[in-house]
């Protein structure tokens, strides 16, 4: 033991744990930049890993897989339709109609109030081969910052009201409005067999850019994935559906099949 040690035992002691704490903060550091990197909003955040379960105390165990899908379920060269917020009777039928015409398929992403409204929609969406997506109660794209139990109701609730809209026929997905989940908001709709959904392509036509500047975005966005967002509902879709005439014969003409996202 040298001079300083017998004559400052305290101070000693305190530099230990401040060495000690150093080293824990370094290590602390290392680990986050270990990290995956993801590259901006919502529908780009990281799929779910094996930790998210974990993370989800006190909730039921999933019955599908946990991660946000954007892969298809078709191999080759593919395409994803989604349409958010509907349905709505106006813009709904035009849809199908144009679904129909160019033989495509589609994932109708509905908020349970809608649904409740327009039972006849949601029957026929199901009809015409088409797959049903919770897509909350509310459209609260702030979900992700509210408790649980608030997530849940917004969730099942919706379920419940689609459920109901279409004589109990299977909602294969659960979207979170605006991209806002969490992993208790994921875990709750994998507990109900929904895949959480996200998406590639974002032409942001809610927002009524104009139907060239929304099929000019879906052709440039392409190459980041599949999975197409577009919307039935919550406005005046008119654009939309332009866009749609153009893009869907465009599709196959380029060699696209029609697919759906993952559900397993």
């Amino acid at each position: 033991m040298n001079e300083n040690d017998t004559e400052h035992p305290k101070r000693n002691r305190t530099q230990g744990r401040l060495i000690a704490g150093a080293a824990l903060c370094g290590l602390a550091l290392a680990a986050v930049a270990l990290l995956p990197v993801t590259d901006g909003g919502p529908a780009e955040a990281a799929d779910a890993t094996p930790g998210d379960a974990a993370a989800a105390p006190g909730l039921p165990a999933p019955t599908v897989d946990m991660a946000i899908v954007r892969a298809s379920e078709d191999e080759g060269k593919t395409v994803n339709l989604t349409l958010d917020d509907g349905p709505d009777p106006r813009w709904t039928p035009k849809a199908l109609e144009l679904l129909e015409k160019y033989q495509a398929k589609a994932v109708f992403c509905m908020t349970g109030p809608n649904a409740a409204a327009h039972p006849d929609l949601v029957k026929k969406v199901v009809a015409a081969g088409h797959r049903l997506c919770d897509h909350s109660i509310s459209h609260d794209t702030a979900m992700d910052k509210k408790p649980v139990d608030y997530q849940r109701k917004e969730i099942l609730d919706a379920k419940a009201m689609i459920d109901a809209a279409s004589g109990g026929e299977r909602i294969w997905y659960y979207r979170a409005p605006g991209g806002a989940f969490t992993p208790e908001s994921r875990r709750i709709a994998a507990s109900e067999g929904m895949r959480n959904l996200g998406w590639n392509v974002d032409p942001s036509d809610y927002e009524q850019p104009g139907t060239e500047r929304i099929v000019r975005a879906v052709k440039n966005q392409l190459a980041k994935g599949p999975t197409v967002l577009m919307h039935d509902g919550g406005g005046n879709r008119r654009q939309t559906m332009e866009a749609l005439e153009q893009l869907l014969p465009w599709f196959t003409e380029e060699g696209y099949s029609f697919s759906f996202p993952q559900a397993g």
